[in-house]
């Protein structure tokens, strides 16, 4: 399967080098690993390349390396299946190939590996190493090239002469002293940070390296401001917990201004699962003062009048009217509003919404929307409702499809708070979150599934009362809702 190289990562910093003496090694991060002897250059490349394949198998995800040996310089992209992709090959010059191959032993062997192709030896890797195919290092076309320059040719003194000239002089374009990838920081989690914290220093597990990644993907910030919708036409579907833990886990993470806005048409709970403000004051009260709001001589601070500050997790809420009477829906220009006044003090806004599609403020939340969050707790009608959502965006077309073929569906399992989830009924809950979950899959962008946790069904919901696996679940969440922006 061949991948463009920019999709690949150039993390941990990989090399593969095979010195004239005839010794190599392979250096992941700084760590340095010896390669297995080899009768031949080939030989020392194959095993070079186990190698790395080998990492790759522990990242889970092809792996840059850049490879030097006494032929040639350039880079690969070695996969955790054994194919290697070649992405740049450049020869050494003739001269500097034959001073390195009078003085290397297994360079000595090249003319008969490359010039005969057909006849070159099976690779014997070490029985511990990963099986390597035969590889392109050096790619083919710089095969033939190695060939012709080497060959000793009677009759033609211009390549004689074009043999001894000396190597074209680099541009300091081309090079650089800065690392050009950030040094692997040594493990932390489990049994081998446990090592390192005792002195050894030990490299992170697959585990580790993707919530890492996890992290710096939801630590970015972006241009401009970003809206994201979280809809399912369902009541109980878990939107309002979504609502929260993506935002407290991208607040947290990235540092931006971040609001949570309860556009339900009437009135919503998102007021109810969070902290409250000093005040009373909901949306109404933000779009009756939305003129000073938007006024440039307002100071940025003013905001805090209308949200409740989070405090330990650091997000802001703007609740929905809790007038007695309940007698105001709010309409789509009062939507246009109070989007305006929050994407001017908030980089990041992620809306709670109702369950009825055709109303107005929920058709207009969506045409401010960038990234669509569709929640689904594990429960038929639930995923029900939220498969019908998605089919009456894909319907209206333009926009609006587009929203819905790069949604992230969530699913979480389904909880009974009078019973303790143990036993045959949690496998039954993970059995069921997993057949929903592959029902989305083809149909959107990203799905992930959360397990259940007992501080998400009742009271205010914050990401440290979390279990450790609920907190790893919602990060991996928000990295997949972080990814659309």
């Amino acid at each position: 399967m061949s991948t463009t190289p920019t999709e690949v990562l150039a993390f941990p910093n990989t090399k593969a080098i095979i010195s004239d003496n005839g010794t190599a090694e392979v250096v992941v991060a700084g760590n340095s690993r010896v390669v297995p002897a080899g009768e031949t250059l080939q030989e020392l490349r194959d095993n070079a390349l186990a190698l790395v394949v080998a990492e790759a198998r522990t990242l889970q995800r092809p792996v840059r390396v850049r490879i030097e040996d006494p032929e040639g310089h350039g880079e690969l992209i070695v996969h955790p299946g054994g194919n290697v992709e070649s992405v740049s090959y450049e020869p050494r010059s003739a001269r500097r190939r034959t001073a390195a191959a009078s003085s290397t032993p297994a360079a000595a062997a090249v003319d008969a590996t490359y010039t005969t192709p057909a006849a070159t030896p099976a690779v014997k890797p070490e029985p511990a190493q990963p099986t390597v195919e035969r590889q392109p290092w050096p790619p083919l076309a710089a095969e033939t090239a190695l060939v012709e320059d080497v060959a000793p040719t009677s009759g033609a003194p211009e390549q004689a002469a074009a043999a001894d000239a000396p190597a074209t002089r680099r541009s300091l374009k081309e090079t650089s002293f800065l690392v050009s990838a950030p040094v692997l920081e040594r493990a932390t989690q489990g049994w081998r940070g446990t090592l390192t914290r005792l002195g050894f220093r030990m490299d992170p597990s697959a585990e580790e390296l993707a919530e890492r990644e996890d992290i710096r993907t939801v630590s970015q910030h972006w241009p401009g401001p970003r809206t994201i919708a979280v809809v399912n036409r369902k009541g109980g579907a878990n939107k309002t917990p979504t609502v929260v833990m993506l935002s407290a886990i991208l607040a947290r993470y990235s540092g931006a201004a971040t609001v949570a806005w309860d556009n339900n048409e009437s009135q919503g709970t998102l007021g109810w699962r969070t902290e409250k403000g000093a005040h009373d004051r909901s949306v109404l009260d933000l779009i009756d003062s939305s003129r000073e709001l938007l006024s440039p001589s307002t100071n940025a601070a003013e905001i805090a009048k209308f949200v409740h500050h989070q405090t330990a997790d650091k997000f802001d809420v703007l609740r929905s009217d809790e007038n007695e009477e309940g007698d105001h829906e709010v309409t789509a220009e009062e939507v246009d509003i109070a989007h305006q006044v929050l994407t001017r003090y908030y980089r990041l806004v992620i809306m709670d919404s109702g369950n009825t599609a055709r109303a107005a403020n929920w058709r207009r939340m969506i045409d401010h929307t960038n990234q669509l969050v569709v929640p689904v707790t594990a429960i038929e009608d639930r995923a029900e409702a939220a498969r019908l959502t998605l089919q009456t965006l894909e319907s209206r077309g333009d926009h609006d499809a587009e929203l819905a073929r790069n949604a992230v569906v969530i699913v979480s399992e389904s909880s009974d708070a009078k019973r303790s989830m143990t036993g045959d009924a949690l496998k039954r809950a993970k059995a069921e979150a997993q057949r929903i979950a592959d029902g989305f899959e083809p149909f959107v962008r990203a799905v992930v599934r959360i397990p259940y946790d007992p501080a998400l069904v009742n009271g205010p919901i914050r990401y440290e009362a979390l279990q450790p696996a609920t907190q790893r679940a919602w990060l991996a969440a928000a990295a997949a809702v972080a990814k659309g922006f």
